[in-house]
């Protein structure tokens, strides 16, 4: 369950941050409204998440996971079109987690 809940945080995260730009300083209510209920989603599901994946895990995907959506969904949706080093970093971020999730033998107390 702690992976799906995980999920749910990630997309909570997606969604907050997608629109935050959008809010025109909190002034424009929908979007201002999707960046609260975002943002209060992936932090319920986050904390569940914590209860069975390891802290360090459960942040570097949820990093990652959410940074590589952002980055596609401010080129779609803002025309930030990510350079050359932009993608390296995003490569070396998600190896990094990848090397966390795989190898590492953390365990939750």
């Amino acid at each position: 369950m702690g992976y799906f809940y995980l999920l749910i945080a990630i997309i909570g995260e997606v969604v907050g941050t997608t629109y935050l730009k959008s809010t025109n300083n909190f002034s424009e209510l929908i979007p201002s409204t999707y960046v609260v209920v975002g943002y209060a989603t992936a932090f319920y599901f986050m904390m569940l998440a914590m209860k069975t994946i390891p802290i360090a895990i459960t942040y570097s995907i949820w990093a990652a996971v959410g940074i590589s959506a952002i980055t596609i969904l401010g080129a779609l949706k803002y025309k930030e079109i990510p350079d050359l080093m932009a993608l390296l970093g995003l490569g070396l971020i998600i190896v990094g987690v990848i090397i966390l999730v795989f190898y590492s033998k953390m365990s939750v107390n």
